[in-house]
């Protein structure tokens, strides 16, 4: 269990710790984020050293972790990027200035942990966006020709809501809820591919594990796989009735089956990322990766061109050994729509092997080039989605009879808190359950609770972990609301116990005693506890929670929220109820 939870905890501290704190994720592109992201744009290219006169040219565009950021609205120091139509006007021009075929990629994670918007609309709108990118041989229901330039992969949050919903979404059909910008929906108009992800009754893929395309003439493969420890990042039963295997088993198979069709250039499509090292504390990224991704791609069959990465947010270009010695190609771009990897591709006609390549991360930038002019489809459908998506927001879920507020008391306990605090321990099934206070953003207006208010409340799309802690790692993790000795805390909101603090006390001993139903909290025994994944990432400066015990993910904070409030009695009455004491 300790390797597992070591994986959750990395991940996190990566992505979660370093995005509520308002930094770039960017793994050894240090710097400001413009200066990262304009390093990211320089090119590195690689040649066979043996000249090839004949070859053909690809283009690959790819996009990963999208997380259906449909609508504008992000910003890199001040600027802003992203938003479907500003990508979408990158890519068309990407491809219109490439010199042969161009396919356009997502590695996974296209949709959930999505604007509210979208995520209102069950993501629908980010499905729909990447279709909008495809040629006229890409169709609905499954009818897409060998021609379609679009490609896509699964990723842990596909599975959000277990296998039912993302097949729903790849293949279409309304949803229970819908019908929503389409009736009926039509689902994605391209292939999704994995060749590790099975159904555990008959081990076979769910999707195609593979794709071949050819281009004038010469054959191109692609294979796509998810992370091998999605469960890590998903509620338990999300993946019931299927199987995640070795991600570079699962590749070197599918690449030993398309060497024998005589394909020898492959894309591997992975959603699992690393961290590119700075390289002896330089401003400029070395060669070197790390993390997950590393240990698969030195795994890879020696076929294996380039790798396609997501997941980590963090961005990669690089080249890297793989298990023959040879050169693969590593890349992941900035994720939410804000960037792209735009790789170029020479393959041999007589050996159709890659002997050329050169690869860049462009950001979407929305002040500049393309982003001044946005594709008009896609500006459309994103109003509908606005519009729309308002238009869910709006539905009334409960009622509150008075304002429940963030407003702490002297102890340093809020009634919207303890409210927050009792959604989650009860989403989850623990004992008890921790919220920092800066997770919870606005307050709850008395009269009509609507579906939208959820996420104005919680916005940051951040799972609930369940963790197992002893008695005395809950006093530690107490005792770190206090990190100076000048008084000031940062009160975490709880439910299922009570404590007293003294502020006569120095910081790190000021927790006097904790009750658990009216009984003193042991210090040597197990309990279950809930947290979101910032803060199990030992987040705000809680590092105890690094050191908790078989973490379990659930569903987002919002969601927890919203299936609570909708069962409590009508209308609801939340106060202070006085489970934090302060003594002196």
């Amino acid at each position: 269990m300790r390797n597992k939870a070591n994986t959750v905890l990395s991940w996190m501290t990566a992505t979660c710790l370093a995005a509520q704190a308002g930094m770039s994720v960017g793994g050894a592109w240090a710097g400001s984020e413009i200066e990262a992201r304009q390093r990211a744009e320089r090119p590195i290219e690689w040649r066979a050293p043996q000249q090839e006169d004949k070859t053909v040219a690809v283009t690959l565009l790819a996009i990963n972790d999208f997380h259906s950021q449909i609508t504008a609205g992000l910003e890199v120091a001040g600027r802003p990027v992203g938003s479907a139509p500003v990508l979408a006007a990158y890519l068309k021009a990407a491809q219109a200035r490439a010199r042969g075929q161009t396919f356009i990629l997502h590695a996974g994670d296209h949709v959930g942990a999505s604007q509210p918007r979208s995520a209102l609309l069950q993501d629908e709108p980010g499905i729909m966006v990447f279709n909008m990118l495809g040629n006229q041989h890409c169709r609905p229901g499954g009818l897409y020709g060998v021609e379609c330039n679009l490609i896509g992969i699964p990723g842990n949050h596909e599975l959000d809501e277990g296998m039912g919903e993302m097949l729903r979404l790849i293949h279409g059909g309304n949803h229970r809820q819908g019908p929503y910008l389409q009736d009926p929906y039509q689902g994605a108009h391209f292939p999704y591919i994995c060749a590790n992800l099975v159904r555990t009754a008959t081990n076979k893929p769910l999707f195609p594990p593979s794709v071949v395309r050819m281009v004038d003439g010469v054959p191109i493969g692609f294979v796509g796989a998810l992370l091998r420890h999605a469960t890590t990042f998903l509620p338990p039963d999300s993946l019931d009735g299927l199987q995640v295997l070795d991600e570079a088993e699962a590749i070197n198979a599918q690449v030993a089956a398309l060497r024998a069709e005589g394909v020898h250039a492959v894309v591997a499509v992975i959603h699992q990322g690393g961290y590119q090292l700075p390289a002896n504390g330089s401003e400029h990224p070395s060669t070197r990766l790390a993390g997950d991704l590393a240990a698969i791609v030195g795994r890879l069959d020696g076929e294996v061109d380039v790798v396609l990465a997501g997941h980590t947010h963090t961005v990669h270009n690089l080249l890297v050994d793989n298990a023959a010695g040879r050169k693969t190609l590593v890349t992941q771009a900035w994720p939410k729509g804000t960037g792209y990897a735009e790789i170029d591709l020479e393959i041999s006609r007589t050996g159709r092997e890659v002997v050329a390549l050169s690869s860049r991360i462009v950001t979407t930038w929305a002040d500049q080039g393309p982003g001044l002019r946005p594709d008009v489809r896609v500006a459309r459908l994103a109003d509908r989605v606005d519009a729309m998506g308002n238009a869910v927001a709006a539905q009334v879920i409960a009622n509150a009879a008075k304002p429940i507020t963030r407003v702490s008391n002297e102890a340093g306990e809020s009634a919207l808190g303890d409210l927050v605090a009792d959604a989650q321990r009860q989403a989850m099934g623990t004992d008890f359950a921790f919220m920092h206070p800066e997770g919870i953003e606005a307050d709850i207006d008395p009269g009509h609770i609507t579906k939208g208010d959820y996420y104005t409340v919680q916005p940051a799309n951040l799972n609930l972990v369940k963790l197992e802690m002893t008695g005395e790692q809950i006093y530690a993790l107490l005792n770190q609301q206090w990190t100076t000795a000048s008084g000031e805390g940062r009160f975490l909101q709880v439910s299922g116990l009570s404590y007293v603090w003294d502020a006569h006390r120095p910081a790190g001993r000021r927790v006097v005693s904790v009750m658990k139903d009216g009984e003193p909290l042991r210090r040597g025994a197990r309990y279950t506890v809930t947290v979101n994944e910032y803060l199990a990432a030992g987040g705000g400066n809680f590092t105890v929670l690094t050191e908790a015990a078989n973490p379990v993910v659930g569903p987002f904070i919002a969601d927890a929220l919203h299936q609570y409030v909708r069962t409590r009695p009508q209308p609801i009455n939340a106060a202070i109820e006085g489970r934090i004491s302060r003594l002196n």
